[in-house]
């Protein structure tokens, strides 16, 4: 739907930001000025203790400090509510009084035709909640309180049953003068395939209804009472309400709960209800699949580490593996999961009538992160007693470690890994190992507490020097000073810009807070004496982006340029440091995996440029080395073979 010019502008001039954001925050009265409309709080998308989240109500934009959150008023609706562009701004219109345009005749009819199938299902929902209170449906209460559903927990989730028979709900609902197509439509009945009267899809099944963000119900599931059943849970087939890939059970209460706790990724119905009933509010469940990619988005909208609470058994494992493979290539900074396994042969609500919520939040508070899972998918009953099956585990965890996309998120896997993998091997925590495993057993390595002199010094060592990673940093930042009207092209990059001093950083954040404001309003946010120490060293003055006369793109491309390059010169140190603390220790098998990464980049890569600006790519950081540099990498990496020959000796 297309609205009209203007109208948008009306409703922001209509909707205070902050009105509608502290429906969902608490605002610190200490650094809050209500009368500028300079509002803070603790932020609303991720856990924190203090308020680093920044509403200007004037200008109509938030951001978070912490997680990074920005926008304005209709994606805050967006992100809070779980909603549509277009639904946003029909709950803020209705909240300022204002009528909404006329749709156009084709999506006011798909819209009514929603509202049709949603009446259904509510109709639906009504008749299986009654027909568990009759006789027929005895079996299934007995079966519900053994369970420990009470008749107020039947009653908060809606709990039905669907009698036997072929057309109890398909007479029920024609009865009521509901066309036949709509209730075909709401996956409620099925035509026949041999020319009969269309039949009820749920039959003999206690029934859950399913319901989206908003509360209304979508869909069902069903639990067969016949043990012969082949289908033990059946769920509605996907309608124009129902996509059970983008959907979760219990998402709506979920959402609301889930800022304030910990959010719990369960398998089924009972457990999320059992959960629940037990205080674990912020609980959900996919949909009779896998977790699929869309619903691990909207999980992390909801919480930024989701914790997956799985069946203790074989079956639980493997669904944990098979989300750990399809988490590693969306995982983000401050976006991740942990997982919680239960007991051999339990399921939360298992555990939770066998032993109290008490013992839930112990399996909570023991959950692990992502990376402990990963490896043990990779080590667990298998035996290293050879160099090929070590040889077999580098290879397998490279591979796994390589589908992480994020660069920085990528080099933690890999130093969290290679500790596991150098306590593993050598059988003590890596911080306290004193034995090389390149020496036969009984014979000690004490490696040098400080690289060599002549290492120390050389133009590696050296090469992230801070000095000139703070000149390209303060480059960066003066250009956007100096251009604001290009600030909004970075400011992804600004939000990752990791600053080396605090006056930079407050340039940062000022340049983020007012994405493209004049110089004297960045002032005014991070101060005079920042501004003068960022354009104070020469280097900066005579950068052709920062001159007074300098056209905007220009400025945009040595922006650009500079982040490249400042990027790939930290990739490159990250790259350098990492090997220095490996000769200090000399006690991991071939080292790490990222200096065998980095010395085979180094030996196939091709260099460009000219003679005096050669440059080697290193592959993983995406960084790259000058040919002195180049050299002296390959000086350490000898030094690194030799002390190995030494030991071996």
């Amino acid at each position: 739907m297309s609205l009209p010019p203007g109208f948008l502008d009306e409703l922001k001039s209509r909707a205070s930001l902050s009105q509608v954001v502290g429906r969902k925050v608490t605002w610190d009265a200490r650094k809050s000025n209500q009368g500028k409309g300079d509002m803070w709080a603790s932020c609303p998308f991720h856990q924190e203790k203090s308020a680093s989240f920044h509403v200007d109500d004037r200008k109509g934009f938030y951001y978070c400090f912490g997680c990074h959150e920005k926008g304005d008023l209709f994606s805050f609706v967006r992100a809070t509510e779980n909603v549509s562009f277009m639904e946003a701004v029909e709950i803020l219109a209705r909240e300022a009084g204002m009528q909404m345009p006329a749709r156009d005749p084709k999506a006011q009819e798909k819209a009514d035709r929603r509202t049709q199938l949603v009446d259904v299902m509510e109709q639906a929902v009504q008749f299986f909640r009654l027909q568990l209170k009759t006789a027929g449906a005895g079996p299934a209460r007995d079966y519900l309180s053994e369970r420990g559903l009470s008749d107020a927990a039947l009653a908060r989730w809606d709990i039905g049953f669907a009698p036997q028979g072929w057309q109890n709900l398909w007479d029920h609902l024609v009865g009521k003068n509901v066309a036949e197509d709509l209730i075909l439509a709401a996956g409620l009945a099925k035509a026949s395939s041999k020319g009969k009267r269309p039949y009820d899809t749920f039959r003999d099944r206690i029934m859950f209804p399913i319901r989206d963000a908003r509360g209304r119900a979508i869909a069902f599931g069903g639990r067969a009472m016949d043990d012969s059943d082949n289908a033990k849970y059946l769920n509605s087939p996907e309608t124009e309400l129902f996509d059970k890939g983008r959907s979760l059970y219990n998402v709506g209460p979920a959402r609301e709960a889930s800022g304030k706790v910990p959010l719990i990724v369960a398998e089924g119905y009972m457990d999320v209800i059992a959960l629940a009933e037990a205080g674990f509010g912020a609980t959900v469940a996919p949909l009779g699949t896998a977790i699929t990619d869309t619903q691990l988005q909207l999980l992390w909208r909801l919480h930024d580490e989701p914790i997956i609470a799985l069946d203790g058994d074989t079956a639980g494992f493997r669904a944990a593996l098979r989300v750990i493979n399809l988490a590693l290539p969306l995982l983000e900074a401050g976006k991740s999961l942990r997982f919680c396994l239960m007991p051999e042969g339990m399921d939360p609500d298992d555990l939770i009538r066998a032993q109290g919520a008490g013992a839930m939040q112990r399996q909570i508070e023991a959950s692990v992160p992502l990376v402990q899972l990963l490896w043990r998918r990779e080590t667990e009953g298998k035996n290293f007693d050879s160099p090929e099956r070590k040889a077999a585990l580098d290879q397998s965890l490279r591979e796994a470690i390589r589908k992480v996309r994020d660069p920085s998120l990528r080099r933690h896997y890999g130093d969290e890994v290679n500790r596991l993998r150098r306590t593993l091997f050598d059988g003590r925590p890596a911080e306290r190992r004193g034995k090389s495993p390149f020496r036969p057993r009984g014979q000690r390595f004490d490696p040098p507490a400080q690289p060599m002199s002549e290492t120390r010094a050389s133009a590696l060592a050296a090469a992230g020097a801070p000095f000139e990673e703070q000149l390209k940093e303060a480059v960066i930042l003066a250009a956007l000073v100096r251009h604001p009207g290009v600030v909004g092209q970075f400011i992804a990059e600004l939000e990752r810009l990791e600053t080396s001093n605090p006056e930079h950083d407050a340039v940062r954040r000022a340049l983020i807070e007012t994405e493209g404001a004049i110089q004297s309003e960045i002032e005014a946010i991070c101060g005079v004496s920042a501004l003068e120490k960022l354009f104070q060293p020469r280097h900066v003055r005579i950068s052709p982006a920062v001159r007074g006369n300098a056209d905007p793109s220009v400025a945009s491309m040595s922006v650009a340029e500079e982040l490249a390059k400042l990027s790939a010169r930290r990739g490159a140190r990250r790259e350098i440091e990492d090997a220095m603390r490996d000769i200090e220790g000399l006690a991991d098998e071939g080292l790490t995996w990222r200096l065998a990464q980095v010395a085979e980049a180094l030996s196939d890569s091709e260099p460009g440029g000219n003679e005096d600006t050669m440059e080697y790519d290193l592959g993983a950081n995406g960084a790259r080395l000058r040919r002195d540099e180049k050299s002296e990498f390959d000086a350490l990496i000898g030094r690194i073979n030799y002390a190995k020959g030494q030991g071996e000796a």
